[in-house]
């Protein structure tokens, strides 16, 4: 007789780590950012510039800093997410050096590049020491009152260009109410999470909207009218339509209820209508967007949005290259708000399409990475960090192409901002963090104290 023998288990497939791929699109994005560098030197003044080898060793130095963090601590996450940011954050530095060209008593790329270099410190940061996604989930509260301190604190100073979203402390000052929407998009994460089945299946039915109790609604709401309800009184209606469509897609995301689009739309709708026309500040914005070219007709000269106009339509398919445009001329804004224009004259269309195609493959890999995750949480985390990049760039570019009325937000890494520059890189440290969750293999064992994720149908 012959002993029968149990078949051996399959082995555990194994998960390619991709940290190789990352490394070699790292050293792309560095080369093309010291190629676009050095070409303004060559197409303003005929030469490289000097410092270009320092540049590049400086951006490179960054993002070697970066990829080793992930390498050594999240080393399953997503090989496209740091590289995008890299080049992206690199090819703003070179825009806003070509502009500070124009501008000898205004130099802030220098400035830029110091944020940058803290922006990647505190990526490398979160990356290390946020071992797991899932801890935050114990702060939802904390985070939502910490938002809303910072975002109540810029009343007290005095505004800057019309809005009260600024704090100013000597030579030093940034913009709080960068750091509150990640704060806010973990306590919608964390409470949608919570009170996803309460919020998709109890409730009153009206037409085809299934309305939440207010018991399991009303916090929520609440919080978000009161931060919303800030930002108005500060005069920046920016921020308050991302934060209104950050709530609007985790709810929807959280329940599966398509009415809520519907609702979101239509309060958005009315909102803006009543703020734009009994808000003067935004009633004039209002006003240029209907029709850019008043100040033209009325011989006053054209105005920044017209001005953004004339210079994307001077860009034409390919651009006028590095360093050939003239979109200086749209004035103070040139390197924060409207330094989407400067692309689109230099780079042409051609030039910009890159652009949003970099912006969307990172705002792809970070709905992916939320589709991948096991826990509800993460899931509601992810989408909504990558909601928040998604915004911002609609809200702005359509501001400078004449889409919607101008809100004054800052270009996701490429604009003029340390705020803004650190928050995103916080960002893309969350979404490498929450994409190495999703694709790590499930461990065999789990240790004492530590609670495995739970494996769900994604609804």
């Amino acid at each position: 007789m012959t002993a029968t023998t149990a078949d051996a288990p399959p082995p555990a497939l194994r998960v390619p780590k991709r940290r190789g791929v990352e490394l070699s699109l790292l050293v792309g994005a560095v080369l093309i950012s010291v190629m676009g560098y050095a070409n303004v030197g060559l197409a303003r003044n005929d030469a490289v510039p000097p410092d270009a080898l320092r540049y590049g060793a400086g951006l490179g130095a960054l993002a070697l800093l970066a990829h080793l963090a992930v390498r050594f601590r999240a080393p399953y996450a997503d090989p496209l997410l740091l590289p995008i940011g890299v080049l992206l954050n690199g090819l703003g530095l070179v825009l806003i050096y070509r502009l500070d060209l124009e501008t000898p008593k205004d130099q802030a790329a220098f400035t830029q590049l110091v944020w940058s270099a803290l922006g990647v410190a505190l990526f490398a940061a979160v990356v290390v020491l946020l071992r797991d996604h899932r801890v935050l989930q114990r702060y939802a509260y904390l985070s939502m009152a910490s938002a809303l301190v910072l975002m109540l604190v810029p009343i007290l100073f005095p505004a800057v260009n019309g809005a009260k979203i600024w704090i100013r402390i000597g030579g030093l000052s940034f913009q709080p109410g960068e750091f509150a929407k990640i704060l806010l998009a973990v306590f919608f994460a964390a409470y949608l999470a919570a009170n996803r089945n309460a919020l998709a299946y109890t409730g009153r039915r009206i037409w085809r909207l299934q309305l939440p109790t207010g018991r399991v609604l009303g916090p929520i709401v609440a919080i978000w009218v009161l931060s919303v309800g800030v930002l108005v009184l500060e005069r920046d209606l920016g921020t308050s339509l991302l934060f209104f469509g950050l709530f609007v897609i985790m709810l929807y995301v959280a329940t599966g209820r398509t009415g809520w689009i519907a609702v979101g739309l239509l309060l958005a709708g009315v909102g803006a209508f009543a703020v734009g026309s009994l808000e003067p500040h935004v009633h004039s914005r209002v006003e240029d967007w209907l029709n850019p070219y008043a100040s033209i007709e009325a011989g006053d000269g054209p105005s920044q949005l017209a001005q953004s106009l004339f210079s994307f339509a001077a860009g034409g398919m390919l651009g006028t290259g590095l360093g050939l445009g003239h979109s200086i001329l749209i004035g103070f804004a040139a390197k924060s708000d409207f330094i989407l224009a400067t692309a689109g004259e230099e780079l042409g269309l051609a030039g910009l399409t890159a652009l949003f195609l970099l912006y969307a493959l990172l705002v792809a890999r970070g709905f992916r990475a939320g589709l991948a995750l096991r826990d509800p949480f993460g899931r509601l985390l992810a989408i909504g960090l990558a909601s928040i990049v998604a915004l911002q760039v609609f809200v702005i570019a359509g501001g400078v192409m004449g889409l919607i009325p101008l809100t004054g937000m800052a270009m996701p890494f490429l604009a003029q901002g340390g705020s803004s520059v650190v928050t995103n890189w916080i960002i893309v440290a969350l979404l490498i963090r929450l994409s190495d969750s999703a694709r790590a293999p499930l461990p065999d064992t789990v240790e004492p104290g530590v609670v495995a994720p739970a494996v769900e149908d994604a609804r």
